[in-house]
């Protein structure tokens, strides 16, 4: 089973404070490119994984999908999304992302939100969710950068001009990594960019969009402290549809 840093009171109550959930997905800088990447969603099923307080999860029937379905494993996260939701069509369910099961061809897209980093196994739940999507069916997901993490946890130093950068700290050695947010000790799983693009290849998937995200000068400008995360990419966005074997 997934570690469940957000049932973690500690955790829980400062992660409720960060702008993305108390503004929602206005409060996310990466949002727009995310929103860009999703097919239509009218008449899409759609399953949310990693679904938090539901934000996402209201946006898609917002735009058309004819239901949603949210699992997440953290209790709180669960809970608050139900109690900010009033529409029938959207189901949420506790589920870990390491052991999950879907029936088959049963949805339409696949969404997450900085979920897969925390899942051992990402051949496993790739392969998951490309047997539980239909045919012509998506996935779009965001996860840290690899590269970000490596770099979080090398911890950022300061050149001659006091300006930060970031060293990569074992890039190529994939696995287990801890680091402190929050509390100490919260896992996640690190994979190379190539790991994770071929796993979703070697799944069945054609991937048909890659971003590699960092604030924008408008978003800069806006909020000057987003500056330190130019040095390098926040995160990795991917887009892809079920290919034909």
């Amino acid at each position: 089973m997934a570690q469940n840093i957000y049932d973690n009171a500690s955790f829980f109550a400062g992660y409720s404070q960060l702008p993305r959930q108390v503004k929602g997905l206005d409060g996310a800088p990466e949002w727009p490119a995310i929103r860009a990447m999703l097919p239509d969603l009218a008449g899409k099923r759609v399953v949310d994984l990693g679904c938090g307080f539901g934000w996402a999860s209201r946006f898609m029937r917002e735009q058309g999908a004819v239901s949603v379905l949210g699992l997440d494993l953290a209790r709180n996260m669960i809970e608050r999304a139900r109690r900010d939701t009033a529409d029938p069509q959207i189901e949420y369910r506790i589920a870990d992302l390491d052991a999950l099961e879907l029936p088959a061809a049963a949805f339409d897209l696949v969404y997450s939100a900085l979920a897969f980093h925390y899942v051992a196994d990402f051949a496993r739940l790739a392969a998951t969710i490309r047997r539980a999507l239909a045919g012509g069916g998506h996935l779009v997901f965001t996860i840290e950068h690899p590269i970000f993490m490596a770099a979080v946890q090398a911890r950022w130093i300061a050149d001659e001009s006091g300006r930060p950068t970031w060293p990569v700290n074992n890039y190529a050695q994939e696995g287990e990594r801890r680091t402190d947010w929050f509390v100490d000790g919260v896992v996640k799983y690190h994979r190379t960019l190539a790991t994770t693009l071929n796993t979703l290849i070697g799944a069945g998937f054609a991937v048909t969009a890659v971003n590699e995200f960092a604030p924008t000068p408008e978003q800069v400008a806006a909020m000057p402290a987003l500056a330190q995360e130019r040095e390098r990419p926040m995160f990795l966005m991917v887009a892809a549809e079920t290919a034909v074997r």
